[in-house]
């Protein structure tokens, strides 16, 4: 789009040649002149300033300069460049016409006479004058229309979406923005004519050739969205139209972005995450910081994304200590220094260890004593447990019963676990693994309550669905697909998937431990379910290509143990209400820890000595439910049959 200045100033850089120099400059010179002539008549009478005296007068002064110019080539200088140097050609042209006057005016009258003299110097200064001042007035001009163009052009034209508090609040804020110019208020609803708000005009669009001539005539780079609420409620309709016309969407970032230390005031291009979100979880922010106020917590798996994330929640509690306990350290080195960074008054200690490793563990729980432990160390991929059953059971399985024995051991107040909605009849071995971490950790709760077991740790598991942009997850592979020019593989065009942010996660996971009485299993609803395909599409649309075209999406199929459909975790007919009505207790079968314990203890074993069809087997044993699917283990399903 091309705006006012930049066609002033094309113009200019059309017209301003050499050609129209030189008659500009001739101009000039002829109305010094002129000039000259007429102080001369009026001092001296009106003999100098008609008659043939002018006529010869003028004339000279047309040919001296025309000869001026050609030997010197004043009107070939770039004026953009313009220097003092340049100085030197104006003054040599004046000079060499005001020389070639005086010759011809004595021959032409036989002589020099009175008064003369002083006109050819006043003509001298003001042929000067003007060449010099009509040359610093361009540089001028040029220059000022160089800058509003350049400014212009990171200027960023937008019109605001909505009509609310926080729309208002944008354009103030956008109000002296050296990046952004709001030109306008975007509404779907009806409005009366030429209804004005905040001094700017309202627009209503109803379908996409209207908005594609709304942003043509006003020139808009971009739409702004003002919150994630409304940039969700437009997905299928604004959302949609501004990516088929390739126009740019842009968003005011959330609470969560600016906690994590973003700049407040900084505007950046919607995401996919932003419209799968939903309206932000009100939870009792009062309640948990008192639960977890001067404690010493303990979160393994804090390198992770939803441990990282639990991580800087808890950092804002005012907790007495945070022990970040995960074996990885490149990811332990980056949250520490942000740790660091953010919340300089935190105590808090990182160490280096695996929930497999039973000293390690007992190291950190003897050495700080943790009174609250999340546990969200755990493998997630799926078709990297499948082709690694045994590794599943020896962090999922082994690493939760470590951590959890280390609760009962130090007196531990809660540990809360991190599960997931593939525990739920699961169909493979990471799901299944996760089934069985669950069920040992309820089956030691139950025991301490009934007194089978010492001890006085509360037990609590939270299981939700995917999260929005975590490590090695759906999202970020797209992207990095897209970014590399595609194809985006997509297993099934059928597969559809739960999503929830990692804030979102995190918070309601702090909210079940906070009112939960220990041994319960909460589940979260996730909301509506999202087919992976129209993601993929999505996702394409807002980089500004075309799905199909500018890449490419390909059906590679289900992955081994893969579902297509995952379960709903909050249906009434298998969880139980709580306080929060996004909260949910679910209904599962319940397992006596003396008859868990053996059979948990039997497959830790032959993880260990990877004997993977013995343990599969027994886990399926374990977990009737578990039916695998597109995966060799399912050779071992229903063995009652075989």
């Amino acid at each position: 789009m091309v705006n006012a200045f930049d066609r002033l100033a094309n113009k200019i850089s059309t017209f301003l040649d050499a050609r129209l120099i030189f008659i500009l400059d001739l101009l000039l010179s002829l109305v010094a002149s002129l000039l000259a002539l007429l102080t001369l008549g009026f001092l001296r009478g009106t003999f100098y300033a008609s008659g043939r005296f002018a006529l010869v007068w003028m004339l000279t002064s047309l040919i001296a300069t025309c000869v001026a110019m050609f030997i010197f080539k004043g009107h070939k200088l770039i004026i953009r460049h313009m220097s003092l140097r340049d100085m030197v050609v104006f003054l040599s042209e004046t000079v060499f016409k005001v020389l070639v006057m005086f010759v011809v005016m004595t021959i032409a009258d036989g002589g020099i006479f009175k008064g003369v003299t002083f006109t050819l110097m006043a003509d001298f200064i003001l042929t000067l004058f003007l060449l010099v001042t009509v040359r610093l007035m361009m540089v001028t001009l040029y220059s000022y229309l160089i800058d509003k163009r350049k400014a212009s052009r990171n200027n960023m034209r937008v019109l605001v979406y909505g009509v609310s508090d926080k729309s208002l609040a944008a354009i103030v804020r956008l109000e002296n923005s050296t990046h952004y110019k709001v030109v306008g208020l975007l509404t779907d609803e009806p409005q009366p004519e030429n209804l004005r708000l905040s001094n700017l005009p309202m627009y209503r669009f109803n379908d996409p050739a209207q908005l594609d001539q709304l942003i043509s005539e006003h020139e808009v780079n971009a739409v702004l969205f003002t919150s994630e609420r409304d940039a969700q409620s437009e997905r299928d309709g604004l959302v949609k139209i501004c990516s088929d016309l390739h126009v740019r969407m842009l968003i005011i970032p959330n609470i969560d972005e600016m906690k994590k230390g973003l700049n407040h005031n900084k505007i950046r291009e919607v995401k996919i995450e932003d419209l799968l979100g939903r309206e932000e979880i009100q939870i009792s922010m009062e309640a948990i910081k008192a639960n977890f106020k001067d404690k010493v917590v303990m979160v393994t798996g804090a390198a992770g994304s939803i441990g990282s994330e639990l991580c800087r929640q808890l950092a804002g509690f005012g907790i007495k200590k945070l022990i970040l306990f995960d074996n990885a350290e490149t990811p332990m080195h980056n949250i520490r220094l942000e740790l660091e960074e953010k919340f300089p008054n935190l105590s808090f200690v990182p160490i280096i260890g695996d929930v497999r490793q039973s000293p390690r563990v007992d190291f950190a729980f003897r050495t700080h004593h943790p009174q609250i432990v999340f546990h969200a160390a755990a493998y997630k991929h799926v078709p990297l447990m499948e082709e690694n059953p045994c590794e599943a059971v020896r962090v999922n399985v082994h690493g939760t019963h470590t951590v959890a024995d280390k609760c009962i051991e130090y007196d531990v107040e809660k540990m809360v676990m991190i599960s997931t909605d593939k525990a739920v009849n699961p169909t493979n071995v990471m799901g299944c693994s996760k089934r069985i971490a669950e069920i040992y950790v309820q089956s030691l709760g139950l025991a301490v309550e009934r007194g089978e077991v010492k001890g006085r740790t509360k037990f609590v598991t939270t299981r939700f669905g995917n999260v929005l942009g975590s490590n090695g997850s759906v999202i970020p592979r797209f992207r990095e697909q897209i970014e590399k020019g595609g194809p985006v593989t997509v297993t099934d065009p059928r597969i559809t998937r739960f999503f929830m942010t990692i804030p979102e996660a995190c918070r309601l996971v702090m909210e079940a431990a906070t009112f939960s009485t220990g041994n319960q299993i909460f589940v979260f609803d996730m909301g509506e379910s999202v087919k992976i395909d129209d993601l993929a599409h999505r996702m394409i649309s807002l980089a500004g290509l075309k799905p199909g075209e500018d890449i490419k999406i390909e059906y590679t199929g289900l992955r081994p143990g893969e579902k297509l459909y995952e379960e709903v975790l909050s249906n009434k007919e298998n969880t139980i209400e709580t306080q929060h009505d996004r909260i949910f207790i679910a209904k599962v079968r319940e397992y006596p820890y003396s008859s868990a314990l053996p059979a948990i203890d039997e497959m830790e074993e032959l993880s260990i000595f990877v004997k993977i069809p013995e343990m599969v087997k027994k886990m399926k044993a374990f977990v009737p439910e578990f039916i695998s699917q597109n995966s060799a283990f399912s050779q071992y399903d229903h063995p009652e049959e075989k």
